[in-house]
């Protein structure tokens, strides 16, 4: 592996590599995007893939970007929809999100 951890990933490879005006209106971002667990998910998925897909001399990179990278990066800097909604990349994070609700399943049903 390149990367020996998500923070390193992040760090090294999708931070310099995702030059975007993120402003919080059109695209944004969570300087402290390891707060959000839908961002680490999305973001370990990226770096698993990107892990895999890297030893694939041929077309590995581009079914990465256009497989993995574009649609994740799309919903994570999505300033309505995505997990970092309420977030600055100045200002930093912002707890505008709750989880959503839930009741109990009946007792049994997925035993």
């Amino acid at each position: 592996m390149v990367y020996s951890s998500l923070d390193l990933f992040v760090a090294h490879l999708i931070a310099p590599t995702w030059c975007r005006p993120v402003d919080g209106r059109h695209l944004t971002w969570c300087p402290s995007w390891w707060k959000h667990p839908e961002a680490i998910m999305r973001l370990e998925a990226l770096w698993r893939s990107w892990e895999h897909l890297r030893m694939d001399p041929a077309t590995g990179l581009s079914v990465w970007m256009l497989d993995h990278a574009d649609r994740h990066m799309r919903v994570l800097m999505d300033p309505e929809l995505g997990p970092f909604k309420g977030c600055h990349p100045e200002r930093g994070h912002g707890e505008r999100l709750r989880p959503l609700p839930l009741e109990e399943p009946p007792a049994g049903l997925f035993t």
